[in-house]
């Protein structure tokens, strides 16, 4: 019988197949992920042939592009897995490196975390210089003190009062080393500090040191070590 007569309820009548789809391809797997297999890939495969035109089957070539498509997803998910394994295994390679530091006091520059009380730093003066202070700058970037200190290079304790002499807010300040010769600028450094390091952690792909007081800073930001005092 020729296909264009056969009567509709058959089976095969043309208005009841699915459209053509030529250049049909696997359902989008959802943005957050690709969790098919080769075996969802078949299910898809056998759908498609049950729903194609009979009156325009889709070509042979047509499969192999879609099986080499899902062959390169599924590829793609694979090399995903093996790069998030990868990153967990250098974390925990970086861990193992600091986790010698733990119980050590950690010589480190960045903010420091202000609760009242004076602070203990390690001060870098420029050995021209005839004069010195600290200046300080809140987490907004403006200065809130400025405190004279011997013009030499050594241990320091910073006060944390305003220009009142009562204590700054608590919070976490910018501390800085300006030296000076007469009166003119001759340097800034960033003032320095000890503080013992009581954990590490992997935290967004990166190791971070907690100090005692709570204070977080990265391997990078430590000078030197040294033994906690008994």
């Amino acid at each position: 019988m020729d296909v264009t007569t056969i009567p509709p309820g058959t089976g095969l009548d043309r208005s009841q197949a699915a459209p053509p789809s030529t250049n049909a391809a696997a359902p989008a797997r959802p943005a957050t992920g690709f969790s098919s297999d080769f075996e969802t890939f078949l299910r898809l495969l056998t759908t498609q042939l049950r729903n194609q035109d009979p009156l325009n089957p889709i070509e042979s070539s047509d499969f192999a592009v879609q099986l080499a498509t899902f062959s390169t997803v599924e590829q793609q998910v694979l090399t995903n897995d093996l790069l998030t394994d990868l990153g967990a295994r250098l974390g925990a390679q970086g861990l193992s490196q600091v986790s010698g530091w733990i119980g050590m006091e950690a010589l480190a520059t960045g903010p420091v975390a202000f609760s009242g009380q004076p602070i203990s730093l390690i001060a870098t003066v420029e050995s021209q210089a005839d004069a010195a202070e600290i200046v300080a700058s809140d987490a907004r970037g403006i200065i809130v003190n400025r405190q004279t200190i011997p013009a030499r290079s050594g241990p320091v304790v910073w006060s944390g009062l305003d220009s009142a002499g009562f204590p700054l807010a608590e919070g976490e300040y910018t501390l800085s080393v300006h030296s000076f010769a007469n009166e003119e600028t001759l340097a800034r450094h960033s003032a320095s500090f000890y503080r013992q390091i009581a954990e590490a952690q992997f935290e967004a792909g990166e190791t971070v040191l907690i100090l005692r007081n709570g204070e977080r800073i990265a391997p990078a930001q430590v000078l030197g070590l040294r033994p906690a005092p008994q």
